[in-house]
Order: C-alpha cells, then sequence, then structure tokens
C-alpha cells in the first residue's frame, strides 16, 4: 500500500515539476506604470470645475494644457482661474510668461514633463487639464521635431499671412506638402506659418517631422475628453462670451494691446483677443461693438467644433457626456477608474 502511494506521488511529482518554480529563483515584479488623469473637452464645457473637485478628491495638482494661460495678465478672455478659486490646488503653466516671451509645444512639452515629475516627487496625482489638443498629443507621443525658428523668416512669412491673407498661404502650403495642409485648415494661421518656416529652412515636409505614433513614456495616460452636445454647449459658449465682455474683457485687451499684444504672434491670434484687437482698430461705433461680439462668438464656437474634430481622431480618449451624466457622476467614473484601471 505504501510502495503503490508512493509511485503515485512520484508521477504527480513528475507531472509538476514543468510548473514548478525553484524556491532560489525570483519571480520578476513588473513595476505599475505612474498613472496620469489627462482631462479635456471643448471650450465651455466645465473642465475647470470638474478639474478642480478632482484634484481636492485625490490629492491631485493640476497641469494646464491651454496655450494661452501661460501668458499673464491674459486672464479674462482665456478663462483662467482666478488665484482665490485654486485654493491650495497646485497649478502648473499658468502664468509663466510675459508678453515679450515666446512659448510653443515644445516648450509646453518639457515644461509639463518637468512639472509631473516634481509633482510624483510629492506623492501627488497630476491631472492634465485643457483644450489645446497639439499640445496634449504632443504630451502624449513627444513633441514634432523641426528646427528652431529663425526671427528673420518668421518676420517675414507673418508679413506676408497679413498682406496677402492665410487663404494664398495656405495655398502654397497644400503644394509644398499636401498630407500636412490636411491635417490643418486655412484658419490656423499660426500652424501654416510655422511649417512653411520648417519647409524653408530644411528642404523637407512637414510631416517628415511628425512625432512618432508610439508612446512618449513609460506613463499610464488615463484620457477623458468631456463633451456636451452643440445643442446644450454652443448657448453656454455665447453665455461665457459675454460674461467677459461684462467681466472687463476689452479693457483687458486695451491694457495688453499697450504691453505688446500685437507683437506676439501667437497671443494675438487667441480666440477673443483677435476678433477684440481688430475692434479696437475701428472707429469702435455700436456697430462695430456689435460685429466684434458676433465675430467673438462665432469664433468661440467655430473653435470648439475643431476641438470635437481633434480628440475624435485620438485614441485613447474616452468620451463622457457631462450633460448626461453630470459632473459628481463623471467625477466618480474617473476616480474609479484612475484608482482601479
Amino acid at each position: 500500500m505504501t510502495s503503490h502511494t508512493s509511485i503515485e506521488e512520484k508521477q504527480l511529482q513528475e507531472l509538476l515539476n514543468p510548473f514548478a518554480i525553484p524556491l532560489k529563483q525570483k519571480i520578476p515584479i513588473v513595476p505599475k506604470k505612474k498613472r496620469i488623469i489627462v482631462l479635456a473637452g471643448p471650450t465651455a464645457v466645465g473642465k475647470t470645475q470638474l478639474s478642480l473637485a478632482m484634484a481636492k478628491a485625490i490629492g491631485g495638482e493640476i497641469v494646464s494644457a491651454d496655450s494661452m494661460q501661460v501668458y499673464r495678465g491674459m486672464d479674462i478672455g482665456t478663462a483662467k482661474i482666478r488665484p482665490e478659486e485654486r485654493g491650495t490646488i497646485r497649478h502648473h503653466l499658468v502664468d509663466s510668461r510675459d508678453l515679450d516671451e515666446t512659448f510653443n509645444v515644445v516648450d509646453f512639452y518639457h515644461e509639463a514633463i518637468q512639472a509631473l515629475h516634481e509633482i510624483f516627487a510629492r506623492d501627488h496625482v497630476p491631472i492634465v487639464v485643457g483644450g489645446t489638443g497639439f499640445y496634449i498629443h504632443a504630451l502624449l507621443y513627444g513633441p514634432p521635431k523641426g528646427p528652431p525658428s529663425k526671427p528673420d523668416l518668421r518676420f517675414q512669412l507673418e508679413k506676408e499671412m497679413s498682406e496677402q491673407g492665410p487663404l494664398a498661404l495656405y495655398e502654397r502650403l497644400k503644394g509644398l506638402d499636401p498630407e500636412y495642409a490636411k491635417t490643418i485648415t486655412v484658419r490656423d494661421r499660426h500652424k501654416i506659418v510655422r511649417a512653411l518656416e520648417i519647409i524653408t529652412l530644411t528642404q523637407q515636409k512637414v510631416s517628415f517631422f511628425q512625432p512618432s505614433a508610439e508612446m512618449a513614456h513609460d506613463y499610464d495616460f488615463r484620457c477623458w475628453f468631456v463633451y456636451m452636445p452643440k445643442e446644450t454647449l454652443y448657448p453656454r459658449i455665447e453665455k461665457r462670451c459675454e460674461e467677459m465682455l461684462t467681466e472687463g474683457f476689452v479693457e483687458e485687451v486695451r491694457r495688453l494691446e499697450k504691453e505688446g499684444l500685437r507683437k506676439n504672434t501667437s497671443a494675438s491670434q487667441a480666440i477673443g483677443y483677435r476678433q477684440c484687437l481688430e475692434f479696437l482698430s475701428t472707429p469702435q461705433t455700436a456697430d462695430d461693438h456689435a460685429h466684434f461680439v458676433d465675430a467673438f462668438k462665432q469664433a468661440s464656437r467655430r473653435y470648439a467644433k475643431r476641438q470635437f474634430t481633434w480628440f475624435r481622431k485620438e485614441p485613447l480618449f474616452r468620451w463622457l457626456n457631462l450633460a448626461a451624466c453630470g459632473v459628481e457622476t463623471a467625477l466618480e467614473m474617473i476616480i474609479q477608474d484612475y484608482e482601479l484601471g
């Protein structure tokens, strides 16, 4: 009986041996990727309110992915969160530039990465918030490559843009790099100028310098695009435009114009600021003001539409209808995904 049992045990051991792990052999531990919440969405959807509630709930710090909120003084027109609203929540890449300083996607990328390192060092949660799709894409996949800007050439191209209009330069770009031209529109004045600058300096197509489709970092990006149907969102956008005007937006632009706003080719083309500068160049009659307000609202709606279009092409983003689920439910879903995902 004992002999028979020993034979069975021996056979069983032989069967199990291939699956056994030697005691001295260490099981490799794959470290978890550090998680980062990315909260994108169209203008006026309520990203600020949601991000603040999220940061308070999970010990987060906010990294702004807004291309204009970096500029000091551009407060009302960018819907920049006020210091008293921020409370104890740290905000990064807000009020970090003067108007006479440049800021581009490469600057954003490096400064955002530095902010992430600092946030992780404090054992806090990074929450990247904004609607500038180009900047967020760069953070996810790495910044576009290309030569540094050459002031003389940039000035010449900006002059041609002013004299000939964006359509003429866009058509020129289509002839030189049709592949890249398809990814932007005639309204993307800054991108058109930068593309022609790159082509002139390198004799290469812009598409040659585009970032790869692979992730740039060993991070776990938890990406959300919060939105509302356009029939709900557009009235919110128009209401916010009116609130900005009531808060003194025109006066803000007058002050910034004296500080050199027109000389900053990016900031002067920002939604609202461009339309207001055009208004300030008119006799400023009641009709001029009405035209300005209509143009401001229209440009804001079109910007929201472009944001929808951009993020539809971003595969990492899950879409969340704030009008349907509400802020509290959205907050719970995003935090649960962060903690359990």
